[in-house]
């Protein structure tokens, strides 16, 4: 049996994140994926090299990028012998990557890969509708051009015109992302006082980690922005407690609104690693090593909360480790929605939570909050789906690096009821 290897990080770049619909409005995913493969492979001196794989997803991408990986990755600079694969797990496609490549390099399968992905919510597929997609089917295998007539008119109605847009809802359950996460927050009892502070503590942090320098390196200029055009800086409590309910409008219960969620955006990401001989040989260091990893499910459609994976994956995580809860110098926790990383929180200190539906003898505890999200996070930053996993393995091992040793939580709940997680250690 071959030997288990350690698996470095040994760094990552995106481009800067944006608001839907403003700077990468018209390049898509192809574009985004391209700059940001090209970058790392200028920064770390790839040009010409093959590498064991390159894993990079997206979760909105036209039927044209059926292998946007392998596409993205003839025009990186890498190789063209480099093989590319494409996946999608909704947010966690990023961190997912990262771990399906360190899984690769730790069973000896191949030395080195990159892992990331890419993600618009502006370019998106509007496709006809299935009865217009039908019709034309028809007409396509029709013989005879009367034949092929009759069955463009057959029937036929204006409604059919109606384009379909990529769904926003969970088909299990017709709610959105957010309408679950609302009754998360009654479930937990998260106030909106809560979620808005959050909110504007993570765009705090982040303008502060800009001001420090330390996004200069794993950010990447593109089309004239060098950072993300959705931080702002100068929110305030005030602001953030003057916006309306995005989602449950109607109750007058509603606590999710645009400012305390994350907001549809553009962008791309992609994190290098590598065995340690590979490394070595290249005059690379490492910056951290992924020790462990776990994903989990929640049946959200029989009344679980739908972005609660992750308190499930966390303790499993920890167990195979053999650590707690508290023995972590950061805590990378995914802000979909303010009221979503809250929850989490409230259930890791539950009691009860942690008895009756993670099957322990006791609560997980508290967290210090010092701890999490040091630099920000998807509130302040932006969340395009699949590039999420990747901006945070790096801005964690970059993290580990300059602090000189210690660990790290990863924590990323996903659409479908799913969370992904990974530990990084130095």
């Amino acid at each position: 049996m071959t030997a288990i290897k350690r698996v470095g990080v040994i760094g990552g770049v995106r481009i800067p994140f944006c608001r839907n619909n403003t700077a990468y409005a018209d390049i898509g995913n192809f574009g985004m994926s391209v700059k940001t493969l090209g970058a790392l492979v200028e920064r770390y001196g790839l040009h010409g090299v093959e590498l064991g794989e390159v894993a990079f997803g997206a979760v909105i991408k036209h039927a044209s990028e059926w292998n946007l990986a392998r596409e993205a990755t003839l025009s990186s600079g890498l190789a063209p012998t480099t093989p590319g694969i494409t996946t999608a797990r909704a947010c966690g496609t990023g961190l997912d990557n990262a771990i399906l490549i360190a899984n690769k390099i730790a069973c000896g399968q191949i030395e080195a890969g990159i892992g990331g992905g890419s993600d618009t919510t502006s370019d998106v597929p509007i496709v006809y509708g299935r009865a217009l997609q039908q019709r034309l089917l028809a007409v396509n295998r029709a013989r005879k051009p009367v034949d092929k007539v009759k069955a463009a008119l057959k029937g036929f109605s204006f409604g059919e015109l109606a384009p379909s847009f990529p769904g926003v809802a969970e088909p299990r359950t017709g709610k959105s992302m957010g309408d679950h996460c609302e009754l998360m927050a009654r479930e937990w009892k998260i106030s909106r006082e809560d979620q808005d502070k959050l909110a504007w503590e993570s765009h705090q942090k982040a303008a502060a980690a800009y001001e420090r320098g330390f996004f200069k390196d794993l950010v990447v200029p593109f089309r004239g922005l060098d950072r993300d055009n959705i931080l702002r800086p100068d929110t305030t409590l005030e602001k953030l407690a003057s916006l309306k309910p995005a989602f449950d409008r109607t109750s007058g219960h509603g606590t999710l609104t645009a400012g305390n969620s994350t907001p549809l955006s553009d962008g791309a990401s992609a994190v290098l690693l590598g065995s340690e001989a590979w490394a070595r040989e290249r005059g690379l260091q490492i910056q951290a090593w992924i020790t462990h990893s776990e994903v989990a499910a929640v049946d959200f459609v029989h009344g679980e909360g739908l972005l609660m994976a992750p308190t499930v994956a966390v303790p499993r995580m920890l167990d195979a480790a053999g650590i707690s809860l508290q023995d972590f110098d950061f805590y990378e926790i995914h802000e979909a929605f303010a009221a979503q990383v809250l929850c989490t929180l409230r259930a890791w200190e539950s009691e009860d939570y942690c008895k009756n539906r993670l099957g322990r003898k006791k609560a997980l505890g508290s967290i210090d909050p010092a701890k999490m999200n040091v630099n920000g996070s998807s509130l302040a930053l932006g969340h395009p789906f699949a590039a999420t996993g990747a901006r945070i393995v790096a801005t964690l091992a970059k993290l580990l690096e300059q602090k000189g040793s210690g660990r790290g939580l990863i924590s990323i709940c996903t659409a479908g009821g799913m969370g992904v997680t990974a530990i990084l250690e130095r």
